[in-house]
């Protein structure tokens, strides 16, 4: 090396330093939540606690009952990874967007019936003849494709309901649909006891299969930033299986801070993060990884509960998903 290219080598992180020659920073990945930011992205929490995620690297949108939709987001240029659940998912897809499916963050969905102890509701073939208290048309929809899916006659009759299972402790009608992760736990909150006061069954069980927080991009973002896609949900891998160990600190994350104005409670969290992490593994295959998508499972099973929706124009598996980025994930981080 010459004394000139000596000195140009050392005199470089000077001149970095320069005034008005700035460091490129990475933007920040935007991404779209379903719901509001409680405990429900736990794994996502511990991830940006721990540092596996960098807060400067993120910028996430709330959800809610009156939020945009993450498609709608994604698709307007808003954000560009969203959070969705399988049949607006398909939908907008079969409406021209170029989205592709990339990860499932619960492997099954939370969604089922509750019924008081002394008028259970155990299984789909229960459910002809009874009066179901449903919050809105993705309840009931999925409550009819229960019904045909398990080639059942007679019908239900729906009521409409709140987001409270009250009025099934008030006998207005002999199922609610709610969530595993949500009413339930309101109810055993309240002194009930699963098995004996009320019973809850899913959807799952009764062949309406499907994930739930699913995560997806544009093809055209997965093309130009793949990098940092994989970075994402590497990091988010690594905080859902950590987060694994003890739910009570992403719920504190949840009430103390990321959801620090929603007046969430601690103990509500804790016990609803305990029962998110038992659906980060496949009911079809206990040792697949955590947030992987599964070809034979999609193609299958939830295609099949899709159709019994009503939906016959669903596009080809092959068009909407990408199962290559989290088997990178995972080999990044076997990798270390």
């Amino acid at each position: 090396m010459t004394a000139l290219s000596r000195r140009l080598v050392l005199a470089a992180p000077a001149a970095l330093a320069l005034p008005g020659l700035a460091v490129a920073q990475p933007k920040p990945l935007r991404v779209a939540f379903l719901w509001i930011p409680n405990v429900e992205y736990a794994g996502l929490w511990v991830a940006l606690d721990r540092g596996y995620i960098k807060p400067a690297e993120l910028q996430w949108q709330p959800g809610g009952p009156n939020a945009t939709a993450p498609v709608v987001t994604v698709a307007a240029g808003g954000a560009d990874i969203g959070y969705v659940q399988l049949l607006p998912f398909l939908d907008a897809v079969s409406r021209g967007n170029e989205f592709v499916l990339l990860a499932a963050t619960f492997q099954r969905s939370p969604l089922g019936v509750i019924s008081r102890g002394d008028k259970p509701i155990r299984a789909a073939s229960d459910l002809p003849g009874k009066k179901i208290l449903a919050q809105g048309p993705n309840e009931r929809t999925a409550v009819d494709a229960v019904l045909k899916l398990n080639k059942l006659q007679g019908g239900v009759e729906f009521v409409p309901a709140g987001f409270s299972p009250e009025p099934l402790l008030a006998r207005q009608g002999d199922g609610y649909t709610g969530f595993e992760t949500n009413q339930v736990v309101t109810l055993e909150r309240m002194g009930q006891t699963r098995g004996r006061d009320f019973h809850f069954v899913s959807m799952d069980s009764m062949g309406y299969r499907s994930y739930a927080s699913m995560i997806f991009t544009t093809k055209a973002f997965l093309r130009s930033d793949r990098p940092a896609v994989v970075r994402f949900l590497a990091g988010l891998t690594r905080g859902w299986a950590e987060n694994a160990a003890d739910p009570a600190v992403a719920a504190r994350l949840a009430v103390r801070n990321y959801g620090r104005d929603l007046g969430l409670d601690l103990d509500q969290q804790t016990r609803q993060n305990a029962i998110q992490n038992t659906f980060l593994r496949s009911p079809e295959k206990a040792d697949a990884p955590i947030l992987a998508l599964d070809k034979e499972v999609l193609a299958g099973p939830m295609m099949e509960a899709a159709r019994a929706t009503g939906r016959s124009n669903l596009p080809a598996i092959e068009d909407f998903t990408d199962f290559t980025v989290m088997e990178e994930v995972h080999r990044t981080l076997a990798n270390g």
